[in-house]
């Protein structure tokens, strides 16, 4: 499937299984963000919508005014955070090189690269919407 260009009604009818679309302020920092620090392809983005790809899996970035008829734009907190209470895991990310990325960019840090005791090392690292990212890779046996 080409991304680039593809209709909205298309793609629409292509998503399948479990979907992840995040509310945001600004769709083009926020893509940059992603980019950035992830690696991931942008495909169709605007200052109101962006497709995302991280490996194989896809979702979407919305504006805020995008969904001004929608019940959740009614409930969206004015100040954030707003992603307060989810984490994004990036399970094919280097968390060393993320972080790096990270602080390069200037982005806040949860907490640095640590082994975890369920097998996984792993940071996070907040989006300026409050979505918290966590970047990993399993741990060498």
């Amino acid at each position: 499937m080409v991304l680039d260009n593809i209709k909205a009604d298309i793609f629409g009818k292509t998503l399948t299984g479990l979907g992840l679309n995040l509310i945001v302020r600004d769709v083009p920092r926020h893509v940059s963000f992603l980019k950035d620090n992830f690696d991931m392809k942008a495909f169709r983005a605007t200052n109101d919508f962006a497709i995302l790809k991280y490996t194989d899996q896809i979702f979407q970035l919305h504006a805020d005014h995008t969904y001004g008829r929608h019940p959740l734009f009614g409930i969206l907190p004015e100040n954030p955070p707003r992603g307060a209470g989810i984490e994004i895991r990036l399970y094919n990310s280097d968390p060393d090189e993320c972080h790096r990325r990270a602080v390069v960019r200037g982005d806040s840090i949860l907490h640095t690269p640590l082994d975890k005791p369920h097998g996984l090392r792993e940071c996070a690292i907040l989006s300026h919407d409050g979505y918290v990212w966590i970047p990993s890779r399993p741990l060498a046996e």
